[in-house]
């Protein structure tokens, strides 16, 4: 489950997203164009880092996947991965990374695309209840699954790319950036449809060696 506050964020998550884009060797478009398509997130069991992933698309190009991890203290030795700081009107300041340099975000979704973990379901505390947010899109999982899904308490490397694969142990983990039709995976793979796309693309893949 993923708590949800009722806060300004400054600046907007978005925002953060269109200033970071434009220097990445992956993205074409321009950053003034950059829209939310869908989102989805992950459990951090530990209850510290918040996980979630933005597909954005810049005018009328392609749909582009963006992992991001919210933490209260910056992560040691991440300062190539991050995208930026924000205020939060509830929890103060927030350092927002490219969830494929931080291990808390690689353990999630190795944890979704070889354990099938599902996405979290996000909530607002109202009045002593949960009112559940929407799900703005689908992600499943196919192909083989390991015995054991490897922990995962750092990250070795990370070749940032079109996919950005990161190495943890033995663990390979392969993100998709440009969301098409056409990526070669190997291993378990997990996909993602949302409105206006109905049928899954690939977001991500994973082997252990």
């Amino acid at each position: 489950m993923a708590l949800l506050h009722r806060a300004e964020l400054r600046p907007s998550k978005l925002e953060l997203v269109a200033a970071w884009l434009p220097g990445r060797s992956w993205f074409q478009g321009a950053a003034a164009d950059i829209a939310r398509v869908a989102s989805y997130r992950f459990d951090d069991p530990a209850g510290e880092v918040g996980i979630e992933t933005f597909l954005v698309r810049a005018g009328a190009g392609p749909v582009y996947q963006v992992p991001l991890t919210y933490r209260g203290a910056p992560l040691d030795g991440a300062e190539a991965w991050l995208v930026g700081t924000c205020e939060h009107s509830v929890l103060g300041r927030r350092w927002v990374y490219d969830g494929c340099g931080d291990p808390v975000y690689a353990a999630a979704l190795a944890d979704a695309v070889l354990a099938g973990a599902d996405q979290a379901r996000e909530y607002f505390e109202v009045d002593g209840r949960r009112e559940y947010r929407e799900l703005s899109m689908a992600i499943t999982v196919d192909g083989a699954r390991p015995a054991e899904v490897p922990h995962v308490d750092s990250v070795d490397r990370v070749e940032d790319g079109d996919p950005t694969r990161i190495v943890a142990g033995p663990l390979e983990l392969a993100v998709v950036r440009r969301l098409d039709d056409h990526v070669d995976q190997s291993g378990s793979r997990l996909t993602g449809s949302w409105e206006g796309q109905e049928t899954p693309l690939t977001l991500a893949y994973a082997t252990v060696r």
